[in-house]
């Protein structure tokens, strides 16, 4: 009990603490080389990287560590140089594979994102997310075909370029345990439409998966001996499965995602992160993690109530990130206080809920902008992009860029669903991803420069802001 209490709060500090330290995401320029030497990002890729290292912990994986290593022969090696060649071949014929999913999920990132407006789509991509869930939970065992595997650790026979074809087909070696978490990884980066991080957040978590076949092949480390602690890692993945699940459903049915924005306005966003704290460690108390859906009705009642409130957890700290520090709730009861300062103001966004796109109320915008002869900021926005609601939590509500943009008329652009009369407006502004703000001058011109493309920093945005006259 003494490591599922220390489990506990490790739990409750991480769903705390993690998402104050991730970093924002970057520009759609951004390419892979800028994305790994850019410190504002080294905590995210040490996520990634931890989750490359839990799949490579998973029971379908560890097994295949020593195999693999003698398959490639880096155990063989004449010599500890040779092994860190072969292994590093390896791991590299890992991660430009997945590189290659990673560019190929940026590539269709905006028809990705377009289709998770789609109701339909989205439960049937959260209805696979559960099953796979189940799956770490133990339901039922994913695995290809023996003959399939044996197969595939012919691939290349030994040397350099043996070891870097094993790497590269080392994802379906591992699949039943790899595909889960690749799953929702491709997903946020189809999200972010970023080639470059693309490339790079599947380059990161290669190298995660790659680390305990590094050890063994280079150093010979005897790795620890398969065990409950390997359970208790599909546990983890299962639950993070889960919640992916949840924040799908969440952006695309209105009513579950206005039901989560007020409820989170109630908390805020200080008493809501320790709020989900408190309901992680109480999760993983109760057995969300130690105990089995396998061993008696009991303990399968107890387990699934102990993952319910880790999942509620994680559920409630994401929704609380986009509100304000100070709930409403704890203001009502005059335990705080709102903090008295200016907010931005978008004068019009478009479409209202529930409601079209209007092409005419949009000229009508433009116009009586023109007629008090103020340039135009335009937002192009959806539910399901992260970086937009990154803009709206870190770099509008900063002090610069409400003083700088208080001499446009703001509009914000709900690109959520698609529309056709919408589809044209986005041609006529030349947008190819989102979140992208575009500029009109206070002539009325459509400006190529400055474009915000993706998330920007409060001070770097307020210097575009102040090149449009």
């Amino acid at each position: 009990m003494k490591k599922v209490g220390i489990l506990a709060a490790v739990c409750g500090i991480a769903v705390v603490v993690v998402p104050w330290l991730m970093p924002t995401g970057p520009g759609l320029g951004l390419d892979a080389t800028q994305f790994l030497a850019s410190g504002s990002l080294l905590t995210g890729a040490a996520v990634v990287f931890l989750g490359g290292l839990l799949t490579a912990m998973t029971p379908c994986v560890y097994p295949l560590i020593p195999i693999t290593v003698s398959v490639f022969g880096a155990r063989k090696a004449e010599g500890r140089a040779k092994a860190l060649v072969l292994t590093s071949s390896y791991i590299i014929g890992m991660g430009v594979v997945f590189s290659a999913l990673g560019v190929l999920a940026a590539k269709t990132g905006q028809a990705f994102g377009s289709m998770l407006g789609n109701p339909a789509v989205v439960t049937g991509l959260a209805v696979f997310l559960l099953v796979l869930a189940t799956s770490m939970f133990g339901a039922f065992e994913l695995a290809l075909p023996s003959s399939m595997q044996q197969r595939l650790t012919t691939v290349g026979g030994a040397g350099v370029a043996g070891a870097f074809l094993m790497g590269s087909v080392s994802g379906f070696l591992a699949a039943p345990c790899t595909g889960p978490v690749l799953t929702g990884l491709l997903a946020f980066v189809a999200k972010t439409a970023n080639t470059g991080l693309g490339a790079a957040l599947l380059f990161v978590y290669a190298l995660g998966i790659g680390v305990p076949f590094f050890l063994i092949g280079v150093f010979t480390v005897r790795l620890p001996r398969g065990g409950v602690w390997m359970e208790w890692v599909k546990s983890v993945l299962g639950i993070v499965l889960v919640a992916l699940a949840i924040s799908y459903l969440r952006d695309a049915f209105p009513w579950a995602r206005d039901t989560v924005k007020a409820a989170a306005a109630q908390l805020g966003r200080t008493p809501g992160a320790l709020l989900a704290g408190a309901f992680a460690a109480l999760g993983v108390l109760v057995g969300a993690i130690h105990l089995s859906f396998k061993s008696g009705s009991r303990e399968f009642v107890i387990k699934a109530v102990g993952v319910a409130l880790v999942v509620i957890a994680i559920t409630v700290r994401i929704g609380v990130m986009d509100t304000t520090p100070a709930g409403a709730l704890w203001v009502k009861l005059g335990w705080m206080e709102l903090p008295k300062a200016p907010t931005f103001e978008w004068h019009h966004v478009m479409p209202a809920k529930q409601a079209t796109f209007s092409t005419e109320e949009f000229e009508k915008a433009l116009a009586s902008a023109r007629a008090a002869g103020k340039p135009v900021m335009i937002d192009f926005f959806a539910d399901w992009c992260a970086a937009c609601k990154e803009l709206d939590r870190e770099t509008y509500p900063a002090p610069e860029v409400i003083s700088e943009s208080e001499r446009f008329f703001n509009i914000k652009i709900d690109a959520t669903n698609s529309e056709d009369a919408l589809d044209v407006l986005m041609e006529r502004f030349g947008v190819q991803g989102l979140p992208t703000v575009a500029f009109v001058s206070s002539g009325g011109e459509i400006l190529k420069n400055p474009r915000v493309t993706g998330f920007l920093e409060p001070r770097p945005f307020a210097e575009e802001l102040k090149k449009v006259r």
